[in-house]
């Protein structure tokens, strides 16, 4: 019987791959997400009608499990005749989620810029977009990167749920290393710490970016 660390070494290649999809799917996402969340504030605030369709967005993403969120993007265009590829699927399945809860993340911020600001901004000629850009945007990030941050932790550990449409994550390298070496308390212990490490990375670059930004005030 081979011992334990012989098994881990057997482990390290396969769950690195499955820990670089992770990654790559999580942070894709969480980028889509920002961009998205972005513009449903423009939509809630700047179209008529808008607060309503955010608001139904926003309700859907996050008062509905992520799996089925999940299963619902990948099989329900397939009533339609439609294949959706499942890397297209479990991207935007993350995206939407995430920037359902960016949006509010994000809203919180916008609110809390005087209002003093824009009109200073509107006296010396800056359109809207301008406005946006910069003076809203940098100061909303800088506002609400801390709970941005903890927003990309959430989308990391709720990738998993990705696995159940054929994507080689960490999770479905899990399960395959669970069924190969039927030793599934060690892999899905080592399935936990890798996922750890990934958290803990982002929380650690999430902190060391906060102190720049406080320095740069």
């Amino acid at each position: 019987m081979t011992s334990f660390p012989t098994r881990l070494q057997t482990y390290l290649e396969p769950l690195a791959s499955g820990l670089a999809v992770t990654a790559g799917l999580s942070a894709t996402a969480i980028v889509l997400g920002f961009v998205l969340a972005c513009s449903l504030y423009l939509l809630r605030t700047r179209l008529a009608g808008g607060a309503v369709a955010v608001g139904v967005y926003v309700s859907f993403f996050r008062g509905t499990p992520l799996l089925v969120q999940v299963l619902m993007l990948f099989y329900l265009p397939g009533q339609f005749g439609i294949d959706v590829d499942p890397w297209v699927a479990a991207i935007g399945v993350l995206a939407l989620n995430s920037a359902a809860f960016q949006s509010e993340i994000l809203r919180a911020g916008f609110q809390s810029i005087p209002p003093g600001q824009i009109e200073a901004a509107q006296i010396f000629g800056l359109s809207r977009q301008q406005i946006f850009r910069h003076v809203q945007l940098p100061q909303v990030v800088r506002l609400t990167f801390p709970a941005l941050v903890s927003e990309s932790i959430d989308i990391i550990k709720g990738s998993a749920v990705i696995s159940v449409i054929a994507i080689t994550d960490l999770m479905r390298i899990g399960r395959q290393l669970s069924a190969t070496s039927y030793r599934p308390l060690e892999v899905y212990l080592c399935v936990a710490l890798a996922y750890l490490v990934l958290t803990s990375l982002v929380a650690w670059a999430g902190k060391r970016l906060s102190h720049s930004f406080a320095q740069a005030r």
